[in-house]
């Protein structure tokens, strides 16, 4: 009964959907927001006539032709070589500098400007300052790396100028023999398929004169272009004549005074040149462990192993024991003079003095102890040595009194001292070697090993270590002074963590 008189009462405002009356705060807010919005769509009705009106009366907008810029004169300059520029036609409306830097530098030249000032012939009160210009190879065309370089020298030479200190900067090239001669066989052998051992040595010197007085041309026409203040008069090539012979009487001096002296050692030598090479000039190549590389000399398919440790045994003489070492140049084994252990390596004390037999060329092989030398830790604790060969080994020949012996030909074979190997190449050898120590039982095993190749900068030929005779500066006496210098602090090196180096 109850549910019946609930469905049938009448319906209040809330259960027929019907929205419940506004507060009076609530009819207030609703009035404002309808005057604002009234007002905002008077306001674009508005907007939107006074357009329409707009593009009905507005007439079309005729397109402007674009101007085309006015082709700039070429300059031509008109002032003779060596005078003066003439400065009476119109200037230019904007800067350009083919014509602004034109004509002057001849004329600076002819003049004398950047030729030193004396006093009646005599150095200026206020000093002298000279710098004789690190001269820039002949190799090719000057870079930037050289524009940096003679524009902070030139800048230096005109402020003392200007200061009215006597002033001579001297131009010159250098003939940079061993680059040049590499960057005329690479661009003979691109052009010509050819060697310069196809040429001969005269035709093929006169080749390099070619390229010097070509490139020598281009870089004295870019230093000049430069607008640098060298004094032209006492421009040099280093073989020029007299330059030849204050070299020879410079080394004459240097020898007699015991500067300069010679001796038999170990250089790097690069055979693709067939010459000696400065540290500088060597590449020390990382590599992450086997590596199969090209070198310049062989077919350019052919690969050679690097980066790896070569494991063999030697056999002890008059025993059947055998003792086994490790190298990543196994082709150096047939230059081993000694077998080096540490003097406190209990594994080896037995064989103190004891000998063991090359299995490829008729030489015994002391075993010597080394404390220096030898890492009882690393690898098997014996250590061949090759001390004709190897720096390392070449201190440790020193040491021990050790024989020399020397297993390469300048051009990369392998001399008599290499017994059945003579004649072949150092790395056809290397393949070769290791065929024949595993033929007569002693080879053990080749691992990866992280390394460093030395390659030649300018061939990139692999650089082998070589007994040279060759020219050598006593440093000590010229260091000395240069080092008290910085001691007593006449010398500042900045900065100051350097004065160790």
């Amino acid at each position: 009964m109850a549910i019946e008189d609930n469905l049938n009462a009448a319906p209040t405002p809330e259960s027929a959907g019907t929205p419940p009356p506004l507060t009076k705060n609530q009819e207030k807010n609703e009035a404002k927001r309808k005057a604002k919005m009234e007002k905002f769509l008077a306001k674009k009705a508005a907007q939107e006539a006074k357009g329409a009106e707009a593009t009905g009366n507005a007439k079309p907008k005729e397109k402007k032709a674009k101007s085309v810029p006015k082709p700039k004169d070429t300059f031509v300059n008109t002032t003779p070589e060596g005078e003066k520029k003439d400065m009476t036609l119109e200037m230019a409306g904007s800067y350009d500098p083919v014509a602004v830097e034109s004509a002057w530098y001849s004329w600076w030249e002819k003049q004398g400007f950047f030729q030193p000032i004396a006093d009646n012939g005599e150095i200026s009160a206020k000093g002298s300052f000279v710098v004789t210009a690190p001269p820039p190879n002949v190799t090719g065309k000057l870079h930037i790396g050289h524009a940096m370089g003679i524009s902070i020298q030139d800048a230096l030479v005109r402020w003392n100028r200007m200061r009215g200190v006597t002033t001579l900067f001297v131009p010159g090239t250098d003939h940079a023999g061993i680059s040049t001669q590499a960057v005329v066989e690479n661009q003979v052998w691109k052009q010509f398929g050819k060697t310069r051992h196809d040429y001969g040595r005269g035709p093929f010197v006169d080749m390099v004169w070619d390229w010097k007085h070509k490139y020598g041309d281009i870089i004295m026409k870019q230093m000049r272009r430069m607008g640098t203040s060298y004094d032209w008069t006492r421009e040099r090539f280093t073989m020029d004549d007299m330059m030849t012979r204050a070299t020879k009487e410079s080394f004459v001096r240097l020898f007699d005074d015991g500067i300069i002296y010679r001796s038999n050692r170990l250089v790097n030598w690069c055979h693709r040149l067939n010459t000696s090479l400065s540290n500088l000039e060597v590449e020390k190549v990382e590599l992450p462990g086997r590596t199969m590389m090209s070198v310049p000399g062989y077919p350019s398919e052919e690969k050679f192993e690097f980066g790896v440790l070569v494991h063999f045994a030697y056999e002890i003489e008059g025993s059947s024991e055998r003792i086994v070492v490790a190298t990543t140049r196994i082709e150096t084994m047939l230059g081993d003079t000694a077998i080096a252990v540490h003097p406190d390596d209990a594994r080896y004390k037995h064989l103190h003095g004891k000998f063991a037999r090359h299995p490829f060329v008729d030489r015994r092989i002391p075993i010597i102890t080394d404390s220096e030398a030898v890492d009882m830790e690393y690898g098997t604790g014996a250590v061949k040595m090759t001390p004709a060969h190897d720096p390392n080994d070449y201190e440790v020949g020193k040491r021990h009194n050790l024989e020399f012996i020397n297993l390469l030909n300048d051009d990369g074979t392998y001399n008599q001292n290499a017994g059945p190997y003579c004649g072949m190449l150092r790395f056809h050898i290397r393949k070769q070697i290791i065929e024949d120590i595993k033929a007569k039982g002693l080879y053990v095993d080749t691992t990866s090993n992280p390394m460093e190749v030395p390659v030649c900068t300018k061939s990139g030929d692999i650089i082998e270590p070589l007994m040279k005779p060759q020219w050598w500066v006593n440093i000590r006496p010229l260091a000395e002074p240069a080092l008290e210098a910085v001691r007593d602090g006449r010398l500042e090196i900045t900065p100051m963590a350097s004065e160790k180096d």
